[in-house]
């Protein structure tokens, strides 16, 4: 039978997770099972995809959109351009040495933005889009294992880096022990309050030349706001792609002649 993370009550499964015998890994074993899901999720070379996001705040309609997303391994490049709805269409965020700017074609502007910036003004920010660098990002201590819905799981706590740009500073990760990608990851402030929960139901692998090897990409991801309840996103990866991009595609011009 294939296991599920997701039963018909959608999270009640995952809201009691059960520690498995107080199994844990040692602190070296849980750095290791961290790169390899760095490793897991890397393409070794370009990466392109077409997502659709749905957003939805507590007391509104949701809101639907189309997103192209580009990526390159080797010098982290990454680029994200919305295609849909029309009044989004254009809008950018491209990323060049280690800075994040925002593209509004309604200005003509380019302004800078730190890696908090909610994407799209949606809950989803720019670590939902790029490929996994938590080993080189974070300090990694083991937690005890967990039944997780269907799934055993590796849990870990992350505390960022010194000197490190990311969007919260404490991760809680759950990492399939069998597979190796990640369930689930909850998000916390400095203070340690919990902000952003998400889990990841599904993922795709794709062959990357490049790499010579495979490539996991997450095909669904769930992401709840912890501080304003009710409020959530849905990303699909509909479209992928790991063929070499054009140099050009990681510039403002590129982004530029896009919404022209």
């Amino acid at each position: 039978m294939k296991k599920t993370l997701f039963a018909p009550l959608l999270f009640a499964t995952l809201a009691g997770a059960v520690p498995v015998a107080a199994a844990r890994l040692s602190q070296s074993e849980a750095l290791v099972v961290v790169k390899v899901v760095d490793e897991r999720q890397s393409s070794g070379g370009d990466y392109r995809s077409l997502c659709y996001v749905k957003d939805t705040e507590r007391g509104k309609e949701p809101r639907l959109f189309q997103a192209e997303v580009y990526r390159r391994s080797q010098d982290q490049k990454f680029m994200i351009l919305f295609t849909k709805p029309r009044e989004e269409a254009g809008k950018g965020y491209l990323r060049i040495d280690k800075n994040l700017w925002l593209y509004d074609p309604g200005t003509g502007k380019w302004e800078r933005r730190t890696e908090r910036e909610k994407i799209g003004g949606s809950n989803s920010r720019r670590s939902d889009f790029d490929e996994s660098r938590l080993a080189i990002e974070f300090t990694v201590t083991p937690l005890d294992d967990e039944a997780l819905g269907d799934y055993k799981a590796h849990v870990m706590e992350l505390t960022v880096k010194e000197g490190i740009d990311v969007a919260y500073p404490k991760l809680k990760l759950w990492v399939d022990a069998a597979e190796k990608n990640v369930l689930k990851r909850e998000e916390y402030a400095l203070s340690g309050r919990l902000m952003r929960t998400s889990y990841y139901p599904s993922w795709i692998k794709a062959y990357s030349a490049s790499k010579g090897g495979d490539v996991w990409i997450p095909k669904e991801m769930r992401v709840f706001d912890d501080l304003e309840k009710g409020n959530s996103t849905i990303i699909l990866v509909k479209e992928s792609d790991l063929a070499p991009l054009s140099d050009a595609i990681f510039t403002k011009a590129w982004v530029e002649g896009k919404s022209r």
